[in-house]
């Protein structure tokens, strides 16, 4: 899914565009004990929880695409009656109502999540009227042509409030605050099935992460059976590896820096795009020659690839760039430059060893303090 289709569901999740049906939930304890479970119409609830249940459900459609927010595709074997996709959709379609597949639903994500602690299951079910809209976006509510009818999960950790001191108004007085269990910001979650071209893709789901480093195979596999990719730290290892493999003994400052550089600008290019910009095989071989990396290195490049990252693996962009940043690091020294001045930061040979040098362009601080240039000697200004 791209940006702009997770935030056209994402802001059916507001008390003025809500069309939520049902609510449906199950506590369980560290034990992986069912303790409670809940039922019943969205629009029934006091406004002051609904609003509560609003934040939850907008904060497991939040992050960023590649990292937090991953569409993943459903293997075929997976549609088939009885696979993981299957029974997603007899879910959806039975709109929670079917307490023998909610019960299942249940029992399938406490036995595939690992956590430590209390935590609370919640799905809701929604029927989207998808407006239409015309050539220059304007959306028109009197011209739908399709209802996109999903559900929406989450894994939310249930943990005791803080101890403190709080004021008793009636008695006038501080006393001991009683702790009470609350519900936090969702770990991970799932929009079934995904919203592609502002319509129902059965084919694929949006999954969400709370840590992109976390990906949480097993309970992905089990609960979605959808292959994971790589997590978002490591796409970009699995770039670093790739450069300093394929470029050996060539892979200096210039080079990487040449590479930084053209990355830059196709992202740049991209940035308007409605997908995300990720990276093949031949887009990141079309990037080394582009860099200036010899024929002889990326003769070896296929094999380094397939070695490094895998045979179909695709990048993101924004995992592998920063396009805010260039970062030199040594042990003892990091210097981070505005992406668009790499052009101040070179090497020279200096009495026989080989330096970073920084051009000073402008204004300098060193520990906040205002330096100037050191003016050259008078036998420095003869040479």
């Amino acid at each position: 899914m791209t940006r702009q289709e997770t935030a056209e569901i994402k802001k059916l999740l507001t008390p003025k565009k809500c069309s939520i049906t049902r609510i449906c939930g199950c506590y369980v304890d560290g034990e992986k004990n069912k303790k409670t479970e809940l039922k019943q119409s969205f629009l029934a609830l006091p406004e002051e929880e609904m609003f509560k249940y609003f934040e939850i459900l907008r904060k497991t459609l939040s992050g960023t695409i590649g990292k937090n927010l991953l569409t993943l595709e459903f293997p075929l074997a997976s549609e088939e009656t009885g696979g993981t996709q299957d029974f997603l959709l007899r879910l959806r379609d039975s709109k929670l109502k079917d307490d023998i597949l909610l019960e299942e639903f249940y029992d399938r994500i406490i036995d595939s999540y690992e956590y430590v602690g209390n935590y609370l299951i919640l799905v809701v079910h929604d029927m989207y009227d998808v407006p239409g809209r015309t050539l220059d976006g304007i959306e028109m509510e009197d011209a739908s042509d399709e209802v996109y009818e999903y559900i929406l999960a989450c894994v939310c950790p249930v943990e005791l409030s803080k101890p403190g001191l709080s004021y008793d108004a009636a008695e006038n007085t501080f006393r001991n605050r009683i702790r009470d269990w609350v519900v936090g910001l969702p770990d991970t979650g799932f929009l079934f099935p995904a919203f592609h071209d502002r319509g129902s893709d059965i084919h694929s789901t949006l999954y969400y992460s709370k840590d992109p480093e976390e990906l949480k195979d097993g309970f992905v596999d089990r609960l979605l059976g959808c292959p994971l990719p790589l997590s978002a730290g490591s796409q970009k290892e699995t770039f670093q590896t790739l450069v300093e493999e394929t470029l050996g003994d060539d892979c200096d400052i210039e080079a990487v820096k040449t590479i930084h550089e053209k990355l830059n600008e196709m992202a740049e290019g991209h940035k308007d795009e409605p997908q995300p910009f990720v990276l093949d095989r031949n887009e990141v071989k079309t990037v080394l020659a582009q860099s200036g990396v010899s024929n002889d290195r990326l003769a070896q490049f296929d094999r380094h690839y397939d070695e490094t990252a895998g045979e179909n693996t695709s990048l993101f962009a924004g995992n592998v760039i920063n396009t805010r940043t260039f970062e030199v690091k040594t042990p003892d020294v990091v210097i981070r430059v505005n992406s668009e001045r790499t052009d101040l930061v070179g090497t020279e040979v200096i009495n026989g060893r080989e330096c970073l040098v920084i051009q000073l362009d402008g204004g300098v601080e060193v520990n906040g303090i205002t330096v100037h240039a050191r003016r050259p000697l008078d036998d420095e200004e003869e040479i």
